[in-house]
């Protein structure tokens, strides 16, 4: 589960791209499967869902993870940066 803290200098898209990072760098989530959907994380983490959506667009520009039309964000087989 990913913590946000409201008091963090780090802005709650940051942290929320941090969280999913470490996630799958630590294998918790695995390459191919599909990440919850945007308005899921918004709910479980109280967080607006545009600020979810900037999260993952940042990811997917990083190449840690990828969208499939229909299906959703998954991780990348070689997210081992």
């Amino acid at each position: 589960m990913i913590e946000i803290d409201l008091k963090s200098r780090k802005s709650i898209y940051e942290q929320v791209m941090l969280g999913i990072k470490e996630h799958i760098l630590a294998g918790i989530i695995a390459p191919d499967s599909k990440l919850p959907s945007v308005r899921e994380l918004s709910k479980e983490l109280t967080v607006n869902p545009n600020t979810i959506q900037k999260a993952l667009r940042q990811l997917e520009s990083q190449g840690y993870i990828y969208s499939v039309s229909g299906v959703g964000s998954c991780p990348t087989r070689h997210s081992t940066r």
